[in-house]
């Protein structure tokens, strides 16, 4: 009984979403599964507190869905806002992936990638897709200063 509760937490773990889907829309109807459609998803940074991250990616659906070798658009969008009074920063920002989400069976993933620019004191966040062979160009910025003049307080919780 131990190994099954181990196993789970394993595969619960493994498994676990790191975004919570918000809603959809449809986009064509498909006669098998579900329809072609825009998904929008939350994301946390991990590495600050008070900030959230918008994305929006176009998810195919129909019968290639259900067996899960569906190839997802590379197009999709992101809008990250300031979501608590303060943000807190507790880690020194390095450009790095803060989330990356499958978009085809094995080739292609669609990442969210932070970075921060010092000059502007200004976090940046990219969302693009990539491919093994081919990637896309396409891709969305958005940015959330944290200088003073607009409101926005970033505080700095590690010695800089």
């Amino acid at each position: 009984m131990k190994k099954f509760f181990l196993v789970c937490a394993i595969l619960g773990a493994v498994f676990a979403k790191d975004y919570e889907v918000i809603d959809s829309v449809n986009t064509s109807f498909r006669i098998f599964g579900k329809n072609d459609r825009i998904e929008v998803i939350s994301v946390s940074d991990p590495k600050i507190d008070g900030v959230t991250c918008f994305i929006s990616y176009a998810k195919k659906g129909g019968a290639k869905e259900i067996v899960g070798v569906e190839e997802d658009r590379s197009e999709a969008s992101v809008s990250c806002s300031q979501t608590a009074p303060k943000i807190i920063i507790k880690e020194e920002l390095k450009k790095e992936d803060i989330f990356a989400k499958k978009s085809s069976l094995i080739f292609k993933k669609t990442h969210v990638v932070r970075m921060f620019d010092e000059t502007s004191q200004s976090i940046i966040y990219l969302v693009y897709s990539d491919k093994i062979i081919d990637g896309s160009p396409d891709n969305s910025i958005s940015a959330i200063p944290c200088n003073q003049a607009v409101g926005k307080v970033c505080e700095f919780a590690y010695k800089k």
